[in-house]
């Protein structure tokens, strides 16, 4: 598990030359088997960030027919009361597609800004991004901090460390429960 930083790729190369994820995996380990990232976070979101060399694995971890839920804080640039959030619930439409949450609540509030925990199970391609810009609420953070049960913790930014064993059966555990969990309508 990795805390991505803001400002990486999650790619193995990139042709405009931009940092990737593998330079903290490098860091970590230079002598780890290959990885790949199991799904992914844009160059400007932060956070929890599976790798592994499973590929079965980490396409059931990303799978949105899996309905493992994964949970964004999300730092918004306007005062988002609670009516945002249900209407995150409800959904939107954003290029041809319902985009929704499967929960999402108001953290704090500042003067200005406040923060969301947004609660994902399908995960499509920048959804968060593309329902608050739908709602033309700016995003100003967006910071994944679990993955089913798996929280990010305090591990610190840019740093990695292999899955405890009791973790990996946590996570396991998850996605036969998620799998099996009723699909909304």
């Amino acid at each position: 598990m990795m805390n991505k930083p803001r400002g990486l790729i999650t790619s193995a190369s990139d042709e405009k030359g931009r940092a990737t994820v593998y330079e903290i995996v490098r860091k970590f380990d230079d002598n780890l088997p290959w990885l790949a990232p199991v799904g992914r976070l844009d160059k400007a979101s932060e956070g929890l960030l599976l790798m592994t060399n499973d590929g079965e694995w980490a396409a059931r971890i990303a799978a949105p027919e899996t309905h493992l839920e994964k949970t964004y804080h999300v730092q918004v640039a306007s005062i988002a009361g609670e009516e945002l959030a249900s209407a995150f619930k409800v959904g939107v439409m954003s290029d041809g597609e319902l985009l929704r949450a499967r929960d999402a609540r108001m953290l704090r509030s500042g003067e200005k800004n406040c923060w969301l925990e947004i609660v994902l199970d399908e995960g499509k391609n920048r959804q968060i991004r593309r329902m608050l810009s739908a709602f033309e609420v700016e995003t100003l953070r967006l910071v994944r901090v679990a993955i089913g049960p798996l929280q990010l913790g305090d591990l610190a930014k840019g740093a990695c460390r292999p899955l405890t064993s009791g973790e990996k059966k946590m996570l396991d555990s998850a996605l036969e429960g998620a799998t099996r969990r009723p699909v909304r309508s």
